[in-house]
Order: structure tokens, then C-alpha cells, then sequence
């Protein structure tokens, strides 16, 4: 039986992209996604696509033994920190509880090697910046918190099992893929390029910033931004890494600088050549002044080398998509 590769959340934004990276590099993959955010449409025609919950032991056993996974990749949760707040225990369960639960099912079922969606949110608000791995770990949201979990949860498990793992901390994902199989298509935007190209493509009336009173240049929050198929790109290659023996490693997903909102949002307008209203609002709770990563490590250690670090480029991909 030729082996596969399990990608729990895998119809979702980041987990399709990385699906048709996989595809396209010829691997057999199996996407598991119970649809609550993600979309069937998303999925590569030539994965697998079963609908389930990650949570579901014996479905989770049955898929790993009938398609013979080897390794997975696990994006499955849920994502918003400013909701995480007004909900936190269903943050829990669904991304530490269901979570343990599916890690707990793949590493009895033998999985050596276990690639995890991990987030900049851990680090809070670091102490200084560029934010490298050994930074403090205090984040500041349920979301940032019941991640954090998980990955100390793997990182232990790994300690007793032959299962080793990546956890990759990304930074702000954005764009779409070159050829327009997969983007962002979340109901409820709440990423700051989604949000500004659909008010480019007049999708909404306008769009908000939250807060311009942070101790930046421009007073707005700054953020690193990078290009989802270039994230895509270090899942292929941690997987990889590990299969070929590599150690376990804990990696940051960025390009190293960072735009402000206000930088972001006039950047969309000229990329578009669309103007749109700008309003101003409170900050949101959650929302360091500024994340910007340091990725020495996964350049070092994965020979991972950035295609499309170019935040036009980001935004012109993102633009595309939402027109479509």
C-alpha cells in the first residue's frame, strides 16, 4: 500500500494550500474536515476527502488504517482570538480537547511524524523584536493559550513515543494560491488583507481600523505578513525534514518585517486601484502593537527559501481570489 499523508483541516485556507502543495509534489494525501469552516470545493481533486471530526477516535483509527498514514498535518481548530475571548471554553475543546484527543489516536496508531499548526500568539507581546523561539511563551488570548497546549502536549508525547513533530508558529497568513485553486473564504472575515480586498472588490461598504494609539510609527498595529503557498512550502519541508530523520523542531513562519494597518490598507487601494472608506475604531482586546518573526531557524534547519515576499504580491493574489 503506497503510504499517505492525513491533513486533519485540510478544506480549510492554510490546510488546502498545503494539501495542493503535497499533490503536487506527487504524495498521497487523505484530507479528514468536518466542513464547519472549511469548504469541500477547496480540497484537491486528487486527495481523499472524508467528512469528520478529528475527535472521533475510531473514525480517526479506520482512515489512519485503510489509506496507511504515515504522517499528518494537523489544522484543525478554531482560529479568532478576538472571538477565543467571548467563548473560550469552546476554544478548548475544540483546539486543546479535540486536539489531545486525535494525538492521542495517532500516536497509538504508530504516526511517526506529526506536523502541527502552531501561532504566533503564544509569544503575547514579546519583549523585543524580531521574535525568535526561545522567546518568553505568555499569550495574551484563549486562542493563543488552548494552541500553546496542544503543542506542549505534543511535545511531550513525543518524549515517550517514536512520533516526532513540527510545530510551525505561523505569523499573519495571507494571499492566495498563483493558479487560483484555494484562498481565504472565511463567512466572517476577520484577517486585515481579506477584510480590506473585499471592501477593494465591494464586497462591504468599507472597513475599520482598531486603534491608531499603539506605540508604532503610524500608530496602528504591525504585523508580518506571509504568503500562504510559501507557508505551504515549510510544511512540504518539515514533513520531509522528518522523514528523513530530521529531530523535532519548533519553527517560525514569517518574512522578518512587518507593515503596519495603515501600510496594508494603502497598499490594497493601490494595488486595486480601488478606494474605500476607512473608519476608526477601539482596539481590540488581544492585539499586540507588533509581531514580526524571526525564521533564522526554518531558513537553518528546513533550507526553506521565501518565493513571494512581497507584500504587493501577497495582496494582488488575495485581490484576484476574491474577484474570481
Amino acid at each position: 500500500m503506497t503510504t499517505a499523508i492525513l491533513i486533519a483541516g485540510g478544506a480549510g485556507y492554510i490546510g488546502s494550500h498545503v494539501a495542493l502543495a503535497l499533490c503536487d509534489a506527487g504524495r498521497k494525501v487523505v484530507v479528514l474536515d468536518d466542513l464547519s469552516t472549511g469548504r469541500r470545493d477547496l480540497v484537491p481533486a486528487a486527495a481523499t476527502f472524508i467528512e469528520g471530526d478529528i475527535g472521533d477516535r475510531d473514525l480517526v483509527r479506520r482512515v489512519l488504517a485503510e489509506h496507511g498514514c504515515t504522517g499528518l498535518m494537523m489544522f484543525a481548530g478554531s482560529i479568532i482570538v478576538s472571538e477565543s475571548f467571548q467563548m473560550p471554553l469552546p476554544y478548548w475543546r475544540n483546539n486543546a480537547a479535540a486536539g489531545l484527543a486525535f494525538l492521542e489516536t495517532c500516536v497509538a496508531a504508530g504516526i511517526r511524524h506529526f506536523v502541527y499548526s502552531s501561532t504566533a500568539a503564544v509569544y503575547g507581546t514579546p519583549d523585543r523584536l524580531p521574535v525568535a523561539e526561545e522567546a518568553t511563551l505568555r499569550p495574551i488570548s484563549p486562542y493563543g493559550r488552548s494552541k500553546l497546549a496542544l503543542e506542549w502536549a505534543l511535545a511531550d508525547a513525543c518524549e515517550v513515543a517514536p512520533t516526532r513533530f513540527a510545530a510551525l508558529r505561523y505569523f499573519n497568513v495571507a494571499g492566495a494560491d498563483a493558479d487560483l485553486r484555494s484562498g481565504q473564504v472565511s463567512p466572517v472575515a476577520t484577517h486585515l488583507i481579506k477584510i480590506a480586498v473585499e471592501a477593494a472588490a465591494g464586497k462591504r461598504d468599507g472597513m475599520t481600523v482598531f486603534g491608531d494609539d499603539y506605540p508604532t510609527p503610524d500608530g496602528t498595529c504591525i504585523r508580518d505578513y506571509i504568503h500562504v503557498s510559501d507557508l505551504a512550502d515549510a510544511h512540504v519541508l518539515a514533513l520531509a525534514h522528518l522523514e528523513a530523520g530530521g529531530d523535532s523542531l519548533i519553527a517560525n513562519c514569517g518574512y522578518g518585517h512587518g507593515f503596519s494597518v495603515r501600510e496594508v490598507i494603502e497598499a490594497v487601494k493601490r494595488v486595486s486601484g480601488r478606494d474605500f472608506p476607512v473608519g476608526l475604531g477601539p482596539r481590540r482586546r488581544g492585539d499586540p502593537p507588533a509581531l514580526v518573526a524571526d525564521s533564522a531557524r526554518l531558513k537553518r534547519m528546513l533550507g526553506w527559501t521565501p518565493k513571494r515576499d512581497d507584500l504587493d504580491l501577497i495582496i494582488r493574489s488575495a485581490f484576484e481570489w476574491e474577484t474570481k
